[in-house]
């Protein structure tokens, strides 16, 4: 048995919930992550937390503005993970993952991405956090989101994501022989690797929790010319491949019969994202177009109002898992489902079937991990590039007119007001105790990736990484002895119950049960290790001290033979009378 991913300070009565779905009704969901972000000065560079990690890299994705610096995201003095956007140069010299080659570029901002990859993954149940939105409601440019990945692919690592994302076809259906070439790990290969089962397919689908869009756009206006939904908006998205091939609905228009899945519920609010339905994916120098395949968006927005922007609200997903059990299976359930909720109400209901009946792809049954972070993109929020601007360079601090006409209104001024703060209150993660399929863990019996990362870890590197992940630093951080060590500060070691500083080198020694350069973090761990690390031993080797029980017994065994033996020569020779003396030697 492991530790836990839960947090001491979470409240006793959020140690367990009550599901929302119908389906779920009655059931008990108990935590199994929780992070409250209570303890002030924690940070989350790469070895650094045992849960989080945030990233050190620019950002080749979705036409980025921003590099992700892992001093933006921090805990502050009132309980909040804070990921912080910054109009801040960068220089950046390496291997672009689009590309494909060496590239050298400047980015003019600077933000956060955390991500729990290979580290907390979860399979099937519910997960809600609480944040106060970015910026200004009515000011558009930033790209908040709260969303779930498959743990296959690794995002911003673009190579790792190929043939992987963001595919959910599980079965050998006639569809999924269609794409055999397409789908890295298809269900249609007979034969097994990486210790994956043949006949499964595996792949990355994405769960967009919510991905945030401020602006003054009304419904009509600019690309919501034909929607009742506009900025400031969330989609709630679930990206899957295959998808539709034939008879696709058109992007800024209203599908028309037969293009698009049925059978979706929307809650009040909420309406189709006419604006982005999903991808068609190729590969740069791939000469076999056998390999492309089209990725769908199946995304709803709904509309948000300026008190997200202002103080907390709650951002719900309840996501159950593809079963057999006939309840589920008649009331539509059969094929899984994901629900999204805001604040406890309906945002949008996606069931499996609607899903399996048109591409034969399934809801999600990947180990994913959890992704918090602000974006900036012109692919979102930013206006048509205006007559007479060149839109190829966006910076707020440049004195140039073309280097600042393609933002979208306010959005340098606001950047000048101050860096946005991203705020997370708390995230906590539930299952039910009784549904064997739920699982905590990023490689699991029925979803191994363990093998897989390892072989090809190469894809979730960059090329100045020698590991995809650092150990876990455990002290060494620098503290301040004349801090009282009653408070819980990085100077201070966590406090006296989590770590020591030490008066002549300053810094930090942590005890048993912390960890982090300062020991703000509590040791983190699954609970049950479905799929550990291999030893010698898995290879058929065996040390002599890894056979020492057996070696002790064959020891204590001749020991004891060796007494019986030579208790058995003390015993005979006792019987022998001595010889009498004689005269002779007189």
């Amino acid at each position: 048995m492991g530790a836990s991913w839960i947090d001491d300070d979470t409240p006793q009565n959020a140690r367990t919930t009550e599901p929302l779905t119908d389906i779920w009704n009655g059931e008990d969901f108990q935590l199994i992550m929780s992070d409250e972000f209570n303890v002030p000065g924690r940070r989350f560079s790469d070895g650094s937390d045992p849960m989080w990690t945030a990233l050190d890299k620019n950002d080749y994705t979705n036409a980025a503005l921003q590099y992700y610096d892992s001093d933006y995201a921090y805990t502050d003095d009132e309980g909040h993970l804070v990921i912080e956007t910054a109009a801040k140069d960068t220089d950046i010299i390496g291997y672009d993952d689009v590309k494909r080659e060496h590239t050298h570029v400047k980015k003019h901002f600077r933000s956060a991405m955390l991500q729990s990859w290979n580290k907390f993954c979860y399979t099937g149940g519910i997960i809600e956090t609480e944040v106060i939105l970015p910026g200004k409601w009515n000011v558009a440019g930033l790209w908040p989101a709260f969303w779930l990945l498959g743990n296959l692919s690794r995002h911003t690592y673009v190579g790792s994501a190929d043939g992987v994302w963001p595919w959910s076809q599980i079965e050998c259906t006639d569809v999924a022989k269609r794409y055999v070439l397409a789908q890295k790990l298809s269900p249609c290969h007979s034969v097994s690797h990486y210790d994956m089962k043949p006949g499964i397919g595996r792949g990355s689908p994405e769960i967009d929790i919510f991905e945030v869009q401020p602006g003054p756009l009304k419904p009509g206006e600019g690309p919501f010319w034909q929607t009742w939904v506009a900025q400031p908006l969330q989609s709630a998205s679930y990206q899957v491949a295959p998808g539709k091939w034939w008879r696709r609905p058109g992007p800024g228009y209203w599908p028309g019969p037969g293009e698009w899945y049925n059978g979706i519920e929307a809650g009040p609010g909420t309406t189709i994202n006419i604006g982005y339905y999903g991808n068609y994916n190729w590969f740069r120098g791939e000469v076999n177009h056998e390999k492309d395949y089209w990725s769908d968006a199946i995304s709803w927005n709904h509309q948000l109002h300026p008190t997200n922007f202002e103080k907390p609200h709650r951002y719900r997903l309840e996501w159950g898992l593809p079963t057999e059990d006939e309840t589920s299976v008649k009331e539509g359930y059969g094929h899984g489902f994901l629900n999204w909720y805001d604040d406890d109400v309906l945002v949008l209901s996606i069931k499996g079937e609607s899903i399996y009946n048109v591409t034969t792809a399934s809801t999600s049954t990947e180990p994913s991990y959890i992704i918090l972070n602000t974006a900036i993109s012109t692919t979102w929020g930013f206006p048509k590039c205006p007559l007479g601007c060149p839109c190829l360079d966006f910076d707020c601090n440049s004195i140039r007119s073309d280097h600042q006409c393609g933002f979208p209104t306010g959005f340098c001024d606001m950047m000048k007001e101050g860096n946005p703060k991203y705020k997370i209150n708390w995230i906590r993660a539930y299952q039910n105790p009784k549904d064997p399929s739920q699982k905590v863990g990023c490689s699991t019996p029925e979803r191994p990736s363990r093998s897989y990362i390892e072989a090809n870890k190469y894809l979730y590197m960059t090329e100045n990484d020698k590991e995809p992940l650092k150990k876990i630093i455990k002290g060494g951080g620098t503290c301040n002895t004349t801090v009282a060590t009653s408070l819980v500060l990085p100077e201070t070691c966590g406090g006296i119950l989590r770590g020591t500083c030490s008066e002549r080198t300053q810094k930090c020694s942590c005890t048993e049960e912390w960890t982090g350069p300062n020991c703000l973090a509590r040791e983190k761990g699954n609970p049950f290790e479905w799929d550990p690390d291999p030893t010698i031993a898995d290879v058929g080797y065996y040390s002599p001290l890894s056979n020492s029980a057996f070696y002790f017994l064959i020891i204590a065994g001749i020991i004891c033979l060796i007494f019986v033996v030579y208790g058995e020569k003390v015993r005979s020779l006792s019987e022998f009378k001595p010889i009498p003396e004689s005269d002779f030697f007189a």
